[in-house]
């Protein structure tokens, strides 16, 4: 039975005896299912769902997809109960007492998922539906971390209420099908599932985006007769091929289908085309006995037809991750592109119920890996903010895998458009933090080269490591993104502990022995590294300290003023907190950081110089002990202009120019290169935060030295 057929016989199941009735066609009723049965029907006694039916029928019609997909007994039997901790006045220990302590957990596994209910949703535009999909999403990872079971039996609940999202609002429809596109059908896809993916997709793409959906839904019915002509000629020539070969009719199945809903739509999206333009809307699938037989079918294929080369892929060579195995080859025919997938039936199996086939056929084919489960397990015990874990796991589960080889040839699969630092860190995370350079194919390439199918990394270390966290947004794996900002926000604290460390000593003109020793005194060893950030704090720290200098000095009883008072100092962008005077504050050349970032300042003589926290000129300052101050951002952005500007095209061109704005106090805040059809930069667009002077002055500065093409403000569409 295929998925459609299913999904129309559990729809128009209405009645309780019918519901068992389908359980009864997957799987043998055993007693303890036959227990289960008469308890759940029990326990929602008296229950309803909004379409009027009689609610048990949902945990029946559950169960019995969990049976077609293959459960064990456990597994069914959780599939009955899973709702009635949550809905009935049921405990956990009443479910182990009198099933089993097995399907207790499974059921707790289920019940720790928080469900999608009826009642109050987050409406789809809120800033708190991110973070309900985050904590579902983080919940059904972390239950199944320990058996697997329950993220096949949470999918099966998902399908039965996708099934019957019509008798909802429509807003509550949407709702719910945010949610199985964003969480549910990731994990059917890691878990190889595909014909729920693909009915979670397709169901939840009707809803989401009606008029999106009912544009492909036209076109494809407009034309119907002549798709379907095109794919009955096509799998016919394949057929008569295949014949003349050797095969015979029992050997092989041919499958023929018009790509679903959702997987179109995606093409439009990543290429920015219309339906009419997506080439290859039609399939074939050739299943076959053996995996030998997969190549002659190829063969036979590439002989009569033209191949597009760059959409050959050998995944029967090289498996998915999940599991999936297949060839896939698209060729034309006549006016027709066509895509032909190639497997065998055990692969078929495996593509179409993924982990679930080694239950319900005991199948040979490759099982999924589950080794995400356990990385995302340790990126939960890191990740403080379940946004960033929501994102991550979401990179981790939903993404067109490529496979690349080391030099050795082992095989790494990595997300579409992942880089060579992904790679690194793929190998071992301490490959990605020490490396040093790389090499694709033999040529060296920049570690944030994106990599393609089939391509040979070879990665040089070096000896010490290398904190790249401007890079996290290139990155793609989550193995990659966690690790970079862990060992960030690890080399952060170090830096503002050598910061702090530093203030005070110049605060008090004593050596770091010395503040240590006092630090210890008033036990504020452990968290100095908090006066880098707040000046509250700093100023405490240094008030608690004053009676230990005051102590130690000659002069201080004499002395009429506090001469450890630290005094607040602003400027156009930053405030100064110390107890010596500053003039000015300057934005060194070498790292230019935004407003939001982390910074540190330098003092020269009566002189600021404020530089990222991870400016790699700033820490060998920092190491060489240079004076330092107390710098932040003022709460007050300061007015941001774009300024395009042509430089003459010679050597250090930019770096004048930019220094020149530095000693103007003008903050860059970004900056792009705008380039000729040639290929040459012509000029540079940046974005700039100007300090509290007349506008017209600093226009007429830039404009006397260099070639300013446009300089307006980007705060008010009415300001020049």
């Amino acid at each position: 039975m295929i998925i459609e057929d299913l999904t129309k016989k559990i729809k128009e199941s209405k009645e309780i005896d019918t519901s068992i009735s389908i359980l009864k066609s997957f799987t043998k009723i055993t007693p303890l299912i036959q227990k289960a049965i008469d308890f759940c029907i029990k326990e929602h006694h008296g229950q309803y769902r909004k379409s009027g039916e009689e609610y048990v029928n949902h945990p029946i019609l559950v169960a019995s997809l969990v049976a077609f997909y293959g459960g064990d007994e456990a597994m069914i039997v959780a599939g009955l109960l899973h709702d009635v901790v949550e809905d009935t006045n049921c405990e956990i220990d009443t479910i182990d007492r009198n099933f089993t302590k097995e399907i207790g957990a499974l059921v707790e596994g289920l019940t720790k998922i928080m469900e999608i209910r009826d009642i109050e949703l987050i409406p789809s535009y809120s800033n708190e539906r991110i973070i309900s999909s985050a904590l579902t999403f983080r919940k059904m990872l972390l239950a199944s971390i320990s058996d697997v079971r329950v993220l096949v039996i949470k999918l099966c609940d998902r399908l039965h209420n996708m099934m019957t999202l019509e008798g909802l609002s429509p807003a509550k429809q949407r709702r719910i099908s945010e949610e199985t596109v964003v969480v549910y059908a990731p994990i059917a896809h890691r878990l190889g599932i595909s014909s729920i993916k693909k009915y979670l997709e397709d169901k939840s793409f009707f809803y989401v985006m009606p008029q999106e959906y009912k544009k492909i839904d036209d076109y494809i019915n407009e034309h119907k007769q002549q798709l379907q002509l095109r794919l009955n000629h096509f799998a016919s020539k394949i057929r008569t091929l295949m014949l003349r070969d050797g095969f015979n009719e029992s050997d092989f199945t041919l499958i023929k289908r018009i790509k679903h809903h959702y997987s179109i739509y995606l093409k439009m999206q990543r290429k920015g085309i219309s339906i009419e333009e997506v080439l290859d809307l039609l399939a074939i699938r050739v299943i076959v006995e053996k995996s030998i037989d997969c190549y002659r079918v190829l063969g036979l294929i590439h002989q009569q037809f033209n191949p597009l080369i760059s959409r050959f892929k050998d995944y029967i060579a090289i498996p998915k991750e999940n599991g999936y195995q297949t060839i896939h080859t698209t060729v034309f025919d006549d006016k027709s592109i066509i895509e032909s997938q190639i497997r065998t039936f055990d692969m078929d199996k495996t593509a179409e119920f993924g982990l679930a086939a080694h239950w319900k056929y005991k199948s040979g084919g490759l099982n999924p890996k589950l080794d995400w489960l356990d990385e995302l397990k340790n990126q939960n015990d890191e990740i403080e903010n379940i946004e960033e874990f929501y994102q991550i796991a979401k990179d981790n589960l939903y993404s067109e895998d490529i496979a690349v080889f080391s030099p050795k040839g082992d095989i790494f699969s990595l997300p579409r458009s992942a880089t060579v630092l992904d790679f690194a860190y793929e190998v071992h995370t301490e490959v990605g933090i020490f490396a040093k350079e790389a090499y694709v194919n033999k040529q060296k390439v920049p570690l944030l080269s994106e990599l393609k199918n089939g391509d040979i990394v070879k990665i040089v270390t070096s000896k010490e490591p290398k904190f790249r966290c401007s890079w996290i947004k290139s990155v793609k794996t989550g193995k990659a993104i966690n690790s970079i900002r862990t060992s960030c926000r690890q080399k952060i604290k170090d830096i503002n502990q050598k910061i702090a460390i530093n203030l005070l000593k110049n605060t008090f003109h004593a050596k770091e022995k010395k503040i240590i020793d006092w630090l210890e005194k008033e036990n504020l060893t452990k968290k100095v590294f908090k006066i880098t950030s707040d000046s509250v704090y700093f100023k405490d720290v240094v008030n608690a300290l004053k009676k230990y200098s005051k102590a130690e000095s000659l002069i201080f009883p004499l002395l009429k003023f506090d001469r450890f008072k630290i005094k607040k100092q602003k400027f156009e962008n930053i405030v100064v907190y110390s107890n010596q005077s500053v003039s000015n504050v300057f934005f060194d050349f070498c790292c230019h950081p935004k407003r939001g970032d982390d910074i540190m300042g330098f003092r020269k003589g009566n002189q600021v110089f404020v530089h990222h926290k991870l400016c790699d000129r700033a820490y060998e300052l920092l190491k060489k002990d240079d004076t330092m101050v107390f710098v932040k951002w003022t709460r007050d952005a300061p007015d941001r202009y774009k300024l395009i500007v042509s430089l003459e095209n010679k050597r250090g061109a930019l770096a004048s120019f930019l220094a020149y704005l530095a000693k103007m106090q003008i903050n860059l805040v970004t900056i792009e290169l705008g380039k000729s059809e040639e290929g040459h930069v012509d000029f540079f667009e940046m974005i700039l935060e100007l300090p509290d002077k007349p506008i017209n002055s600093i226009r007429n500065n830039l404009k006397s030295r260099y070639s300013v093409i446009e300089f307006v403000s980007i705060n008010d569409a009415y300001k020049s």
